[in-house]
This record gives structure tokens, C-alpha cells and sequence, in this order.
């Protein structure tokens, strides 16, 4: 099968309209079978997505691991097709604990001998710092990206959750892909002046978080117990009275999904894939029968009075509670 497509900014190549986000197979949202996480990276390749990405610190190391077993047992034609993108940078500690961030120069290139090495493969088709090193200059990480494209180690430069002056100063660098940052319903703040500098910049958005960490994808439930791992326990979002809030939130989606006859997830997608062609939502099904769900949202039509309904039912700024929790939001450039 394959996917319509769209580009990653003027410089990337094309990857299907939707890629696949791996991270809750390996971190974060509490335990993931590996079996059905190959299983779901199989059939995103199956049908036509074409773009992976994951982190090399997701799991410490897993993440890539498993994506080199999926693509290592993939068909050969789905296995060329897959383009990977890989966040680096994040600093772990064996117990899990997050330590900080490293864009030194060499630490790029470091990051990156390991992350071909765990994903079995002989380039990385993204490759991006997870989080702005404040100790850094960006200049200096994305010249370190730049000189392993020059070596083939690495195809494009991506940028993530950084705000728009670190964007121009990274694009006056080296030529820019695109830009990782949260987008959904429920998280518009790159409107005001980070998507209009990147659509300036001929960089593309792809979009994680577009259904919320499943806040918004219709299925989560105000009394779900989560493992203690789980990143939405401590999810200011996820927490108390700003949790029935948001799932107040959910419930007017869901009138108009029922309207349209499909998903609340299906619609929230669709609400993003709208929001322009310079837009690729990263979702992040663990199982193949959410991403199948999550797939329908390409056959899904908003037309100026679906987008006016979805616009009144959660209007900008609806959410409450931050997108992280504090240390988490001090760490993001794109928040300052």
C-alpha cells in the first residue's frame, strides 16, 4: 500500500502523511509488549507510513533496538521504504533519572555511532536534539549534524520544541528539515510565532502529542489507573480537576465525531493533518488495531463547518493544566 504524502520542509525528502511515533513502545506510558509493538511497526510499513521516529534515550537504547528488530524482520520493499528519524541529547541515568542534556559537538557525533549501531543501519534519515543544551550554542549541534551528513552518517538536520529565534539561528546554520514539537487541539501554542517562522523558513512541523498522550483520542477514562512509570501520573494535564476538564473537552469532540460518523481519535488527527501540507502528525499507536483507527483519519474530510464546530467545541487555550510539569517546561526553548 502506500499513503499520500507530504514534504519535510523545502530540503527533506517526502514521508507519508502520517508517521509513527515508537516511544510508548519502550518508555513512559508504563509496560508495552514487544511482540505486538514489532507487530504495529509491521503493519505501519505494511501500510505505507513511511517515516519512524524515536529517541535514543527512550528505554535507554531500547527503542532503537526494537525498531532495528522490526525493520531487520520487515519484507525487504517495506524495510527500503522506511525513513528514521532519531532524537539524541537527553542524558539518563541507569535508574531512569533524567539528567540534563549534551549538544557539545562531540557528544552529537557520539549519540549518533551508538544510534546506528542499535538500529542496524548505515544513516539516519533525521537526526535532531531532543532539547536545546543551554550550554551549547545551537550553531555549534546542528555544524556537528551538518559535518555527519557530509560523512553520509546522517541525511537532514531536524530541529525539536525549540522557539522561533533558536529556529532562524539553527537555519542560518545548515539547511533545516523540520521541526518536532507537540501540536494538537488541546496544544496550539506554536501558532503564534513558531509556525509562522518555520512556514517563512520553508521548515516543516512534525507533530507529536496530536492526540494529547491519549487525553483526547476518546478512550481514556477519569478513573484509569496508571503504572507508576507512566508519564501521564505526574501530567499536569492528567491530574484531578484539570482532568475533568479536559475530558469535559472530549466529550464535545466526541458529539461531532459521532456527527461525522467516526472517532474521537479519527477526528483530533484530522483536525491536525488540516491545519496545513507542511504538517506531519506523528501518531503513536502501540497496537495495530489503534493504528489502524488512527490510519482512518486520512479518509477523514473537515470542511469549514466541521472545523468551526471542532473550533467552538475546544477553542484555543481550552486546556487546562501545562503541557508538562514544571522542570519539564523549563527545560523547552520553545516555551520561553
Amino acid at each position: 500500500m502506500t499513503l499520500r504524502t507530504r514534504p519535510l520542509g523545502t530540503t527533506g525528502p517526502q514521508v507519508s502523511a502520517l508517521g509513527l511515533g515508537c516511544m510508548g513502545m519502550s518508555a513512559l506510558y508504563g509496560e508495552a509488549d514487544r511482540a505486538e509493538s514489532i507487530a504495529t511497526v509491521h503493519a505501519a510499513l505494511e501500510a505505507g507510513v513511511t517515516l519512524l521516529d524515536t529517541g535514543d534515550f527512550y528505554g535507554m537504547g531500547h527503542n532503537e533496538l526494537l525498531i532495528g528488530e522490526a525493520l531487520r524482520t520487515a519484507p525487504a520493499a517495506r524495510r527500503e521504504q522506511a525513513l528514521v528519524s532519531v532524537k539524541f541529547g537527553a542524558l539518563r541515568g541507569p535508574d531512569g533519572a533524567w539528567l540534563g542534556y549534551d549538544g557539545r559537538p562531540a557528544a552529537v557525533k557520539n549519540f549518533a555511532a551508538y544510534s546506528l549501531q542499535r538500529l542496524g543501519v548505515d544513516h539516519i534519515d533525521v537526526y535532531r536534539i531532543a532539547r536545546l543544551d543551554p550550554a551549547v550554542p545551537i550553531e555549534e549541534t546542528v555544524g556537528a549534524i551538518a559535518e555527519l551528513i557530509e560523512k553520509g552518517y546522517v541525511r537532514h538536520v531536524g530541529l525539536s520544541e525549540v522557539g522561533a529565534d533558536t529556529i532562524r539561528r539553527a537555519a542560518a546554520t545548515a539547511p533545516i528539515a523540520d521541526l518536532q514539537i507537540e501540536y494538537s487541539l488541546i496544544s496550539r501554542g506554536i501558532e503564534k510565532a513558531i509556525l509562522p517562522t518555520t512556514r517563512e523558513l520553508g521548515i516543516s512541523i512534525t507533530a507529536y502529542g496530536v492526540l494529547a498522550r491519549g487525553l483526547i483520542s476518546g478512550h481514556y477514562t477519569a478513573d484509569r489507573q496508571l503504572d507508576a512509570g507512566d508519564f501521564r501520573a505526574f501530567s499536569p494535564r492528567f491530574q484531578g480537576e484539570n482532568l475533568r476538564h479536559n475530558l469535559n473537552l472530549v466529550e464535545a469532540l466526541r458529539k461531532i465525531a459521532e456527527q461525522k460518523g467516526v472517532s474521537v481519535a479519527q477526528i483530533a488527527i484530522a483536525w491536525v493533518l488540516s491545519q496545513g501540507e507542511d504538517i506531519v502528525p506523528l501518531i503513536g499507536a502501540r497496537t495495530p488495531e489503534r493504528l489502524a483507527e488512527s490510519l482512518g483519519a486520512l479518509d477523514v474530510t473537515l470542511d469549514a463547518t466541521d472545523l468551526a464546530a471542532i473550533e467552538e467545541a475546544v477553542p484555543p487555550d481550552a486546556a487546562a493544566g501545562e503541557r508538562y510539569a514544571p522542570a519539564a517546561m523549563a527545560t523547552l526553548d520553545s516555551e520561553r
